[in-house]
């Protein structure tokens, strides 16, 4: 199933997915543990007072007892939990808000920092100016060892997505390490969600200690999860089943690392026509050969290969190709892929990103996915693996091949981005190839028919 970029309907008070579900599920069992080597400093951005104590409660001691500076900003002062109260106006809520807030960090990280903006609960998203400026502010002019924390953009909260918006534009206006945490998405998401799949998180175990702490702040935000009164609008906000979520002894967050940019790129090309010396290594030359061998048709109709580099590869599926688009987001590569094709009138060479290029209204039956995945953030690489099916033909196939090594500086790894593809796409592994330094996939649609039987050898 393609991951659904739609946003979620729910209610609060609905009973939503059970703890026991996510519990029974194992679904943070294949996550990666959280690595904080390097952060100095924590910033946490929350839309309303009690975001940071549910989502990044341990999280903000772990790194508090390290030694880090821990700064909570909160954009609001949560003012809006129960708009239709009899007994309490919004202004006493902001005020009984703001003293729970205090007593809760208390709890995770004595003299730790609180920045409160009071900004509009529920209007966060027409206040991002404010917004972007104050966190701009104290992150500063020197943003290393900073780590930047905030709710997940598909939480289903407008506030929790404005947030969310404003610290993924600061993190990359500024070059600083981003994790998302959810909140509402516990309720209404279900357990086998694409998007909260192990590949895409990260866990944070926490210690007997850390996790009492949390429990502790939790309790102090009384006003959310304790009645103001008898009346039916004064009711919890978070209720006990709801509150299970966020007992659990560790933590879920969503790593955002920066798409790397055309900016990026240019500079490679600037210093070298051949940045990652494509054409000197007889280990590219092999792994080209391996990604030709693992096509599964001897021809295809309309081709498409974004992140073509200087055209090597792009060179050796042109004559399996009776229409090869290929594109690359810089243009200096464009060009020297131009001059290798040149004479080639079947294979279009053009300056397009991805996802934000991707060509529409054009169906194609081979999409090569070539060392190209982990420069996309996690949200970019859900959009193109969207695009890439819907814009498969029903004969179609996807071929992806990634380096395996980690790569300084790249916002995923090879293994993450053919995890992400498989389980995201719905498409079929019809060939599999694993090396200790890459991986490559071919994926077709449910119940294409096996090379063999196309050609008539299996009847």
């Amino acid at each position: 199933m393609v991951v659904t970029t739609d946003p979620p309907t729910f209610d609060r008070r609905d009973a939503g997915t059970e703890e026991e579900q996510w519990r029974a599920s194992g679904f943070a069992d294949g996550a990666a543990p959280l690595d904080l080597a390097g952060v100095r400093r924590l910033i946490v951005v929350s839309a309303h007072p009690d975001d940071e104590s549910l989502g990044a409660a341990g999280l903000i001691g772990r790194l508090n007892t390290l030694g880090a500076r821990v700064l909570v900003i909160v954009a609001s002062d949560g003012e809006a939990s129960h708009p239709d109260s009899p007994t309490h106006c919004a202004a006493r809520i902001a005020e009984r808000r703001r003293e729970e807030m205090s007593r809760a960090l208390a709890h995770l990280a004595p003299g730790a920092r609180l920045c409160r903006l009071a900004l509009p609960d529920g209007r966060l998203a027409a206040h991002l100016v404010e917004l972007l400026s104050a966190v701009r502010r104290e992150i500063g002019p020197d943003p290393a060892g900073t780590l930047l924390v905030a709710p997940w953009r598909d939480d289903g909260h407008p506030d929790h997505e404005a947030v969310a918006r404003a610290a993924e534009q600061l993190a990359h206006e500024v070059g600083v390490r981003l994790l998302e945490f959810p909140v509402w998405a516990w309720l209404w998401a279900r357990a086998d969600d694409p998007r909260l799949h192990p590949s895409r998180l990260t866990v944070l175990q926490l210690t007997d200690d850390e996790r009492g702490r949390k429990l502790r702040a939790i309790d102090e935000h009384r006003s959310q999860i304790s009645a103001l009164s008898d009346a039916p609008a004064d009711q919890p906000v978070l209720g006990p089943a709801f509150l299970e979520h966020f007992r659990r002894p560790y933590e879920v967050f969503l790593p955002v690392g920066p798409s790397l940019t055309r900016g990026y790129f240019e500079r490679l090309y600037a210093e070298s026509a051949d940045p990652w010396r494509l054409a000197q290594h007889w280990y590219e030359e092999r792994k080209r050969a391996v990604t030709v061998a693992a096509l599964t048709r001897p021809r295809f109709r309309s081709a498409f290969e974004p992140g073509c580099a200087t055209g090597l590869l792009t060179e050796l599926l042109a004559p399996r190709c009776s229409r090869l688009l290929a594109t690359d987001i810089a243009p200096a590569a464009v060009r020297a892929a131009r001059r290798r094709l040149a004479g080639r009138r079947d294979v279009d060479v053009q300056v397009r990103s991805i996802p934000a290029d991707w060509p529409s209204g054009t169906e194609f039956d081979l999409v090569v996915l070539s060392e190209v995945g982990y420069y996309c953030d996690r949200t970019e690489l859900s959009e193109v693996i969207a695009r890439t099916v819907d814009s498969l033909a029903p004969d179609g196939l996807v071929l992806a091949c990634h380096w395996r090594h980690p790569a300084p500086g790249y916002p995923l790894t090879g293994d993450q981005v053919h995890t992400a593809l498989i389980d995201e796409s719905g498409l079929r592994v019809a060939v599999s190839h694993l090396e200790d330094d890459f991986r490559l996939d071919a994926l077709t649609f449910p119940g294409t028919p096996s090379v063999a039987r196309w050609e008539g050898v299996l009847p």
